[in-house]
């Protein structure tokens, strides 16, 4: 049983089944088996009081046949052995001593059924299943020392046929198969519904709410699951109204600061230090924003990635450029994927702003970067390359982590710590995977991998021809 377990699940592993095949294809095997056994057992059932009945037919058959002959009348025992023949499939022949024989299959039901037929008739009595090559239960009887044979058919005597058994054994299963479903599907909608509303409220969509009726677990589990989304949009929007409050009543002290500084008479490098500090306030503010801005509603036709990165490279080369910095990039055109270009920006953006604060080249000074989209086997590679110290592949991990920040080496600056785990959570909302690689002192590569969604033809025909 163990190792049939094993092979179910590595057969299910495989065929990347949901819940609903899963528990359909158990319940099968599961019937399967039943079914099997049930036959078994009603076979070995049958078998002693079907040879009974068969040997008790015999014996009748035998005995009526041998009294008709008896009190027959020599003239009329032709038409009579005719009737028999042609009414009751018995047939009547002498038994000669040249017969050649052929003994009953060996088998526990015909074994069985001999044995009556000995009991009933007489130790003396033979049954053949075939004499002189002629197919049928042959049943020998004697009338005034004279010797006959009767001849039964086969199908008369033996058990039940296999196929009519086949058809009622498949017509049995496919029933059981059709309540399986049916009760499978009984089971799992529940749990289809739940996973549906919880993918979108992992989306950040506002779901449907789930019907608080049907059986009890159900019921508690759907009314228990839907206060749990009213808290937590109730919860999101108290922390958006916060966040915005914050960044507010934040942000408009900075900017007075700032112009108070700018108006008064402390020295250049004083204030430049001042407004650097502030700066870096400012940016802290933003990533906390960002951090805890939702993603956005995934797109059913997808985004054009390619357009979306070439516009964001061209806005980002130009910033870079005007810091000293070079950025290059090689973009793949026509490329699309179910996510939003916002996020898309929110992303990539990301990871260019942390190679341009903490990538830059150690020869110049200067940040080099490189942008790249690609299609590898249905997955979008999008890779964000710079030519810093990189980082210890012992703190890949940790610094994909909220507030986790490398060491002042490769940074070289301060920050919320916020960039890489901005990142993360808006590919998990994708599907995507986002992995940091580090080979120091070459450099940093920043890979991004996207599920790709291809167009819609019949969509894209229809806005055509409009």
């Amino acid at each position: 049983m163990p190792a049939f377990q094993r092979l179910l699940k590595k057969a299910a592993s495989r065929l990347r089944l949901g819940l609903f095949g899963r528990s359909f294809l158990l319940l099968a095997t599961l019937m399967l088996v039943s079914l099997g056994a049930w036959l078994q057992v009603f076979f070995g059932m049958e078998e002693g009081p079907r040879a009974v009945q068969m040997a008790q037919r015999v014996t009748t058959a035998v005995s009526i046949t041998r009294s008709a002959l008896i009190y027959a009348p020599t003239s009329v025992r032709p038409a009579l052995l005719l009737d028999l023949a042609t009414k009751e499939s018995l047939r009547v022949q002498p038994r000669e001593g040249a017969d050649t024989m052929e003994s009953l299959p060996d088998s526990n039901y015909w074994r069985r059924v001999a044995v009556e037929i000995r009991t009933r008739l007489g130790p003396q009595t033979q049954i053949e299943w075939a004499v002189n090559q002629t197919p049928g239960i042959w049943v020998s009887f004697e009338i005034n020392n004279d010797h006959y044979w009767l001849v039964f058919d086969r199908e008369q005597l033996g058990l039940t046929a296999g196929v009519e058994w086949f058809g009622w054994g498949a017509t049995a299963l496919l029933l059981a198969l059709i309540g399986a479903a049916v009760s499978v599907r009984f089971v799992n909608r529940p749990l289809a519904q739940l996973a549906n509303v919880a993918r979108q409220l992992a989306r950040g969509e506002s779901p449907s709410p789930l019907p608080e009726k049907g059986p009890l677990e159900i019921r508690e589990m759907n009314v228990a699951f839907n206060r749990m989304a009213r808290d937590l949009r109730q919860t999101e929007a108290d922390r958006e109204i916060m966040l915005a409050g914050i960044s507010h009543d934040l942000r408009t002290p900075l900017a007075r600061m700032r112009l108070e500084i700018e108006m008064s008479a402390v020295t250049d490098e004083a204030r430049q230090a001042i407004d650097e500090d502030l700066g870096q306030i400012d940016h802290s503010i933003g990533q906390l924003m960002e951090y805890a801005r939702p993603a956005g509603v995934v797109p059913e036709q997808g985004t054009d990635v390619s357009e979306a990165l070439h516009n964001l490279y061209e806005r980002e080369r130009t910033h870079t450029e005007s810091l000293g910095g070079e950025l290059t990039a090689s973009i793949a055109p026509g490329l699309r994927a179910k996510i939003t270009a916002h996020d898309l920006k929110r992303i990539v953006g990301n990871l260019i702003e942390n190679a341009r604060r903490y990538g830059r080249s150690p020869s110049d000074g200067k940040p080099h970067i490189h942008l790249s989209l690609n299609d590898e086997d249905g997955l979008l590679v999008i890779l964000v390359v710079d030519e810093g110290v990189g980082i210890a592949a012992a703190d890949v991990e940790r610094l994909l982590r909220p507030f986790s920040r490398g060491e002042m080496a490769r940074t070289g600056g301060s920050g919320a710590g916020l960039g890489l785990a901005i990142v993360e959570r808006l590919l998990r909302q994708v599907g995507g995977r986002f992995k940091l690689s580090s080979e120091p002192p070459h450099g940093l590569t920043a890979r991004i991998e996207i599920p790709r969604s291809r167009v819609n033809v019949r969509n894209f025909q229809l806005d055509a021809s409009v």
